[in-house]
């Protein structure tokens, strides 16, 4: 039978409200989708008002509820609802009803962002319109469990905002998710909401949003190793943003200019665009951005052979640190301090400090600067000559790297090899 005959049936018990938002429905962009995101946000309705309404098309199969709390469309039926949508709600309506979702999205994506990077530069969103609100996020295990959950439909949501002229708010959304692709390791992903996210930047030819286009693009092309293309982007956003007088994207700026100085072996050129940054960020009074780059300059004085120097930089950022409570930011600072310990040959508190860094990793679900850490690890257990350590150590940080597709996993494989200039711990 066709899906309009099933649907008739079913329509003989729903309600008025309920089969409105049955046809509202077929506007979420993503496979799946939640009570407060799209159904209160599609709906225009609070969610205690919208659950009986849900409850009703799941109860009539119009809707299924896969897993707890997340419903879907069998594909057929979101066609039905789509086809009864463009008969029964005018393209204002649609609009409107588009509007409240790319907001709810936005605005707990927003949230999430603040929670992961305390230090990071975010845009303010635009703001929501009424009865719009954000999910309650009250720590960043939170936020990263919401940004795992909606990882799809955020995908889905970017995408299809800039294809129906959100562009300002696919910008927005997309720039909102960059903390947590890069955490996680889902650069790619990253790599497509950051093309979006320029291309949306440039057709709404407002400066101020190219340069944090070409700073987000060019920050994950050189997570991929795309440095000849990621380079010149982050020097045209550094351009911008100094022409603009934006001092805080100059800073941020200098300090991804920084990282890619170090890929390509230039640690004096990341040492001093990273105490370029921090000079701003002092002069700004941005207390969480200055105990991130602090850490950094300790890190590139470490690399330099100034470990003495790193170590009081370090330990200065990891005070600051524990204060604003930012547990991703003691994690990193700690294995600045252990690499230092490490060189230093206090072996015994290089293991603790990266201990330490693993612990809050572990914890947050970082799997790129676990690998990292572990690597590490195991030089630190090889140079103390417990070779079973070791290469317990470089096997789990291979393991992560695997799976993340990383060109840093055949640096750890040469370790377990031998071929990395020393001899074969198999």
């Amino acid at each position: 039978m066709d899906v309009g005959t099933v649907f008739s049936w079913s329509s003989r018990q729903i309600s008025d409200a309920a089969a409105r938002l049955f046809r509202l429905l077929a506007l979420h962009p993503g496979p799946d989708f939640t009570l407060p995101a799209a159904a209160a946000a599609l709906a225009g309705l609070p969610a205690r008002r919208t659950r009986p309404l849900l409850a009703e098309l799941t109860g009539l199969h119009l809707v299924t509820e896969h897993s707890p709390g997340r419903h879907a469309f069998h594909d057929l039926l979101r066609a039905h609802a789509g086809e009864l949508l463009d008969e029964r709600h005018t393209q204002d309506e649609q609009r409107a009803a588009l509007h409240r979702l790319y907001h709810h999205y936005l605005h707990t994506a927003h949230a999430a962002d603040r929670l992961l990077v305390p230090h990071a530069d975010p845009l303010p969103p635009p703001p929501a319109p009424d009865g719009v609100r954000p999910e309650p996020l009250a720590d960043d295990d939170r936020a990263l469990g919401w940004l795992t959950a909606e990882h799809a439909v955020l995908l889905a949501a970017v995408d299809t905002a800039a294809a129906t002229g959100q562009e300002r708010l696919a910008c927005h959304l997309a720039w909102s998710l960059e903390p947590f692709f890069d955490r996680r390791g889902h650069w790619h992903d990253g790599l497509t909401v950051q093309r979006t996210a320029l291309d949306a930047a440039r057709r709404l030819a407002e400066p101020a949003l190219e340069a944090r286009g070409l700073r987000g693009l060019g920050r994950i092309e050189g997570r991929l190793g795309l440095h000849d293309r990621s380079v010149p982007r982050l020097e045209e956003a550094l351009e911008l943003f100094t022409r603009l007088g934006d001092d805080i994207g100059r800073a941020h700026t200098h300090r991804s200019l920084g990282w890619e100085s170090e890929q390509r072996g230039d640690l004096p050129g990341a040492l001093r665009h990273n105490q370029l940054a921090l000079a701003l960020f002092r002069a700004l009074g941005d207390r969480a951005a200055q105990a991130s780059v602090l850490n950094s300059v300790g890190w590139y004085h470490a690399r330099l052979g100034d470990h003495r120097q790193a170590l009081t930089h370090c330990f200065e950022a990891l005070t600051m640190l524990q204060d604003l409570g930012d547990r991703y930011g003691q994690a990193v600072t700690w294995d600045s301090i252990g690499y230092a310990h490490q060189h230093l040959g206090r072996h015994p508190q290089a293991l603790l400090a990266y201990r330490n860094a693993l612990a809050l990793l572990r914890d947050l679900g970082a799997p790129y600067a676990e690998a990292d850490i572990l690597a590490r690890l195991g030089d630190t257990h090889r140079a103390m000559g417990d070779e079973d350590s070791a290469r317990a150590a470089w096997t789990d940080a291979l393991r992560l790297l695997s799976a993340l597709a990383h060109p840093d996993a055949e640096r750890v494989r040469a370790r377990l090899t031998g071929r990395d200039g020393h001899a074969d711990v198999c």
